[in-house]
């Protein structure tokens, strides 16, 4: 679909704020990075979102980039440029830990728009859960010395967006698990482990996003299996 010059400067502006009130990345790196789209980024305006909760429960530092919106893969370079491309908002640099998510806006803002979107879903990562978009970065960042923490998507309450899109979100998801089953230093977790569809208080009021209590489920679970695989205390 086209847009108007004026809808561009305007999204355009948007991901400028956005991008402009995420967390400054240290020159060189750090310790846990976060990218991602709005599942990492929802709360943050009140220090509680994902990245926030894995910070205080482990008591270090924590560096959130992820952006709401952003696609793992965007092929617009002036949204990709301000963080709308989750391969884009990695710094660079040397990171302990290395803690991402994506793929439900690659589904739900392409052309498939959440109906038929396997041929998106092999683009990211392909039948054989070894080629495609997602494990290619994903080797990427393993090559710079970090742990990598992929966090599958949860199981929504059946009100929200992208409820069409959970069959290929599924598949795209047991493959990335079974790509981290062969691929040393990087893990796959699945939010849906500690997220109840049925208790509407994990829930933001949008019916899509965490709640701060949805937020602190997953924040601890990441934390404590981060803690778990690096023999640091929380």
């Amino acid at each position: 679909m086209l847009r108007s010059p004026a809808r561009l400067l305007a999204i355009l502006l948007v991901g400028l704020f956005v991008a402009a009130c995420t967390d400054t990345a240290p020159k060189g790196g750090g310790d846990i990075l976060a990218i991602g789209d709005s599942v990492l980024a929802w709360n943050g305006s009140s220090d509680q979102a994902i990245p926030d909760v894995i910070e205080q429960t482990l008591g270090r530092q924590v560096v959130n980039k992820a952006v709401p919106g952003a696609q793992f893969s965007n092929d617009n370079a002036l949204f990709s440029a301000v963080g709308f491309d989750i391969q884009r908002q990695y710094p660079g640099g040397r990171w302990n830990w290395i803690v991402l998510n994506g793929g439900a806006n690659d589904l739900g803002f392409d052309d498939c728009k959440c109906g038929d979107c396997r041929a998106a879903v092999d683009s990211l990562i392909g039948p054989d859960a070894m080629t495609g978009a997602i494990p290619d970065f994903l080797m990427k960042l393993r090559a710079s010395g970090a742990q990598v923490l992929w966090m599958g998507y949860y199981k929504g309450n059946g009100k929200g967006s992208f409820e069409g899109c959970r069959d290929d979100l599924v598949l795209m998801e047991r493959r990335i698990a079974r790509f981290a089953t062969q691929a040393d230093g990087i893990t796959f977790l699945d939010s849906e482990t500690v997220i109840d569809p049925q208790d509407p208080t994990q829930f933001a009021s949008d019916n899509t996003h965490p709640s701060p209590k949805g937020a602190m489920l997953i924040g601890t679970y990441l934390a404590r299996a981060i803690s778990a695989r690096d023999g640091r205390s929380q």
